[in-house]
């Protein structure tokens, strides 16, 4: 009987344990689970927290990322701008380098060189010179509108050093994009270069990669309105301008008007045609043209009794750009006339260049160009001789001319070029003389920053 009494308190104290135990265990479990909720939310908080840190770091990429783009596109654009420039024969803008000042980019280029010409050159006393000196100010105006300027320090044709300014227009980019075609149409509004022939855009010290020019030398600044663009492989270039030398009067109403078209067959191969008119001009106010031609400029001939004179030309033009190998070419004819009374003092005018440029290395290059002037019936030209002997003299006219420059080159890098040059210059004058004393030598260190 003790024994059947003690097992239902037996059982009792099993459920009563096992109570116990099963309430023991859902304790456990639920501080397990509250702990487990807890630690959820923690690593829910964190991660919380490194997907906004994720999501700033993802918002500060993607804008870095976009300003890269941009200046990408920019510099894209620049670049683009610059080679159609120079497919459509305009002097570019220099590119954005030197120091800005917010839209304004202030840049620069000289020359530093040593000469010796023959007794009748242009340096018959061995010379240290300042060959070139130049600062660029461009600035974005409004939208597509640029203002750009030139300001000369020092040039070769200059004896001294002198303050002037080369170019300073305005530039409206792109007009075309208005019906959707893109660099068709821009217009330039100022003193810009005429744009005739080529040979003027390589012209500065830093572009040339020789020192010399070729003989006719075509360049100059003048004021007016030019019209530019590219159409698929075509190129054009059309400048009305003033015509004469003064900077701030013309003294004939009559306009120089200069045209070309380039073509671009092939990514290698580039053409161009050229024409110019200087107009008529005062043979007392304008005097010279603007055109600069032979080392000086379109001069009247005739007597004291002309008032107007002029000067027509056309000029075509090829260039071949093989690797390490660059070949040019070109060749025309300039027509003079002018009113004089008394007699005709038309001429006729003929000239070609040839041009090569061959790599050696990937910085050192050898070059060499030969140009001709040929005028049967004599016109003044200076080439490398000394102008008042050559060009202001009236008795001095060049029936034959031709020079031979043979040169190399040293690439330090794109801002820093050496050269070292010797040109041969042979003529005939029309009354028989020989031009044998204006052989140039001449070392030049160019630069842009």
């Amino acid at each position: 009987m003790p024994q059947k009494r003690g097992i239902p308190f037996l059982l009792c104290g099993g459920l009563a344990a096992f109570g116990l135990a099963v309430q023991s265990a859902h304790a456990d479990d639920g501080a397990d689970t509250a702990r487990q909720l807890q630690e959820l939310r923690e690593q829910n908080k964190q991660l919380q927290e490194q997907l906004q840190r994720q999501q700033t770091l993802i918002e500060s990429l993607s804008r870095k990322v976009s300003d890269i783009q941009q200046s990408d596109a920019h510099r894209s654009m620049e670049l683009d701008k610059l080679e159609n420039q120079i497919k459509q024969g305009e002097t570019p803008l220099k590119p954005s380098g030197g120091f800005n000042l917010g839209k304004i980019n202030i840049s620069g280029e000289g020359g530093v060189a040593f000469f010796k010409s023959g007794s009748s050159g242009i340096a018959p006393n061995n010379e240290f010179r300042i060959d070139e000196a130049k600062l660029f100010v461009d600035a974005q105006i409004w939208g597509d509108v640029y203002f750009f300027t030139e300001i000369n320090l020092a040039s070769r044709e200059s004896e001294d050093l002198q303050l002037n300014i080369g170019e300073l227009y305005l530039d409206w980019e792109n007009i075309s994009k208005l019906w959707g075609q893109d660099h068709a149409l821009n217009l330039r509004f100022g003193r810009m270069d005429i744009p005739f022939g080529e040979e003027y855009i390589y012209r500065d010290a830093i572009d040339n990669p020789l020192i010399s020019h070729s003989l006719t030398d075509f360049w100059g600044w003048d004021e007016g309105l030019e019209l530019y663009g590219k159409m698929n492989r075509f190129s054009y270039a059309l400048a009305v301008q003033n015509g004469g030398v003064p900077d701030t009067r013309d003294f004939d109403s009559d306009k120089a008007v200069t045209a070309r078209i380039g073509f671009d067959p092939k990514q290698w191969l580039h053409l161009s045609v050229s024409g110019m008119h200087t107009g008529d001009l005062d043979a007392e106010g304008d005097f010279l043209s603007a055109e600069w031609f032979g080392g000086g400029f379109f001069r009247s001939i005739g007597s004291s009794d002309t008032t107007k004179f002029h000067a027509d030309a056309i000029e075509g033009d090829i260039s071949i750009r093989l690797p390490r190998v660059l070949l040019s070419a070109f060749g025309g004819y300039v027509r003079y006339g002018d009113n004089d009374p008394s007699r005709n003092n038309t001429r006729d005018i003929y000239y070609y260049c040839v041009e090569g440029i061959y790599d050696l290395t990937r910085k050192l290059y050898t070059g060499a160009r030969f140009s001709h002037i040929l005028a049967p019936n004599g016109y003044p030209v200076s080439g490398n001789g000394d102008m008042g002997e050559y060009f202001f003299n009236p008795s001095a006219m060049a029936e034959n001319l031709w020079r031979l420059s043979l040169g190399f080159g040293y690439r330090w890098n794109r801002n820093l070029v050496t050269k070292l040059e010797y040109t041969f210059e042979r003529g005939k004058e029309l009354n028989g003389a020989n031009r044998n004393e204006e052989d140039l030598f001449a070392i030049e260190a160019a630069f842009k920053f």
